[in-house]
């Protein structure tokens, strides 16, 4: 068994279209009208209208009510990329902090509340 991908389902597949390639500087793959695909090294994000769930996967899935799991990014420096993204209409959850493990986090919701923890490990 490979890994694939984390689907996220969304009432406004654009707007998160938008957030993500904000976020990680991917270029969306948009295959269909309701759903699209970013890859990165190693990773695939894809994200689909809840219509498509509702039609293809037997409503399986409901758009922006994900109260238990975190899309991680790791990166190399976490301050760095909240100065890049600016703080205006960015919802943080947690601003960044060190945490007792060793590494620097951030929590952001993207716009339909699903939380994103972008980190950086402990060097050295």
């Amino acid at each position: 068994m490979q890994f694939a991908s984390v689907r996220l389902v969304t009432n406004d597949i654009d707007r998160l279209i938008v957030f993500y390639s904000m976020l990680t500087g991917w270029k969306a793959n948009r295959l269909a009208p309701d759903f699209a695909e970013f890859r990165g090294e190693g990773i695939a994000l894809a994200i689909s209208s809840e219509r498509l769930v509702t039609q293809y996967n037997a409503g399986a899935a409901v758009a922006a009510a994900n109260r238990s799991a975190m899309i991680e990014f790791e990166v190399d420096d976490v301050d760095g990329v909240l100065a890049g993204l600016g703080e205006d209409g960015l919802d943080i959850a947690m601003a960044p902090a060190d945490m007792p493990w060793g590494n620097r986090s951030m929590l952001l919701r993207d716009p339909d509340g699903n939380v994103i923890n972008i980190f950086a490990r402990k060097r050295g």
